[in-house]
């Protein structure tokens, strides 16, 4: 295992024309693979454009913005994973330790939003990679978005597991108060041990739920998504979780099932058998018998929720939470009203009076 990481491997991507295999030779003498480390890489880039358009009839949301490409905090469970495929790398340990940041991120969004035919419509941060992982302390890319969008009073949403996210609470409060931005915590349990094990470099949970209290304090609307729920490794938490969430000052909730499209899949069943031998076998089949038999599904509607008699009881039970814990009890539709490019060139005052 590798310390402080969540994949156990470089997999290799489904893209790659050559196989390469590592093996001790002896040379270095026995490896110690307890204390092995890793070290994390960034290099910067200039993209062409940070707008991803979303056409799935599943999702709430248009457009996408994602700050960086691999995610630091390491969840061995992210559905990102295999695009890290895309550009020659693993899937595995390069995804979360050979990361990229869109430098120029918050000049691509400005033009883009100008642009005379751009339709504005509510934009989710981070809906891939999370926009607040351990980097961003240093290039702060997702802060001069958000001053971006904060000009131009264009309505986005934040979907992080990072307590980091409490840095910007100067500008995401005046933000709330004109229905501008809503903040998803992201939240897979509350046992300590488990949470350090599934993303060992994301905030731990106790601290997610203060960031929920301390945002809610500051009038910024926070969801808890309780994402993603995994048979027999934390889906007997969902009511706890749901109720610690409402307690800390959540409005709303959501859930997703686990899905393992493309490399996830080994990268996790490696993680399980490595973690979890006893029970790998039990979540695996629980995991096919709500995907009609197979490892993953990639049909809209059930991809995110899966069939069959567990899942119906799956969400029979968070829907009975969410009413007793007083969740998703109306809609916070973010205004998008208010979108005036204009401002971004200086031609009009800042929430003008």
């Amino acid at each position: 295992m590798i310390n402080g990481r969540g994949s156990n491997s470089s997999i290799q991507g489904r893209f790659e024309l050559l196989t390469r295999e590592t093996f001790e030779d002896g040379w270095d003498g026995p490896a110690d693979k307890s204390s092995t480390s890793l070290n994390t890489e960034v290099t910067e880039e200039r993209v062409k454009s940070i707008l991803s358009k979303n056409s799935s009839p599943d999702i709430s949301f248009s457009h996408a913005i994602n700050p960086y490409r691999g995610c630091e905090h390491g969840c061995s469970y992210c559905f990102a994973r295999p695009t890290h495929s895309f550009i020659d790398l693993s899937p595995g340990l390069d995804f979360e330790s050979r990361l990229f940041a869109k430098v120029n991120a918050a000049e691509c969004l400005k033009s883009e939003i100008s642009k005379k035919n751009y339709v504005c419509s509510p934009i989710s941060i981070g809906a891939s990679t999370d926009p607040y992982q351990l980097i961003e302390k240093k290039y702060q890319i997702t802060r001069s978005l958000i001053e971006v969008l904060s000009q131009a009073r264009h309505p986005f949403n934040i979907v992080t597991k990072n307590a980091l996210v409490e840095r910007d609470i100067d500008l995401l409060s005046p933000l709330a108060e004109r229905s501008l931005v809503k903040v998803y915590i992201s939240i897979t349990t509350l046992n300590n041990r488990l949470a350090h094990r599934l993303k060992p470099r994301a905030s731990a949970p106790l601290r997610r739920l203060k960031t929920i209290k301390r945002l809610q304090k500051c009038g910024i609307p926070v969801g808890v998504m309780f994402a993603p729920v995994i048979p027999f490794l934390n889906d007997a938490e969902l009511e706890c979780l749901l109720s610690a969430a409402s307690d800390s000052g959540a409005v709303s909730a959501g859930y997703l099932l686990l899905r393992l499209p493309h490399e996830v899949k080994p990268l996790f069943y490696d993680w399980l058998d490595t973690h979890y031998p006893m029970k790998a076998e039990h979540v695996k089949a629980r995991l096919r018998e709500m995907r009609a038999g197979k490892d993953n599904d990639v049909q809209f509607q059930r991809r995110h929720a899966g069939q069959g008699e567990f899942a119906t009881l799956l969400k029979q039970r968070f829907a009975l939470a969410c009413k007793r814990y007083s969740l998703n009890k109306g809609k916070q539709e973010l205004s998008c009203q208010l979108f005036d490019s204009d401002l971004l060139n200086g031609q009009k005052r800042l929430f003008d009076e």
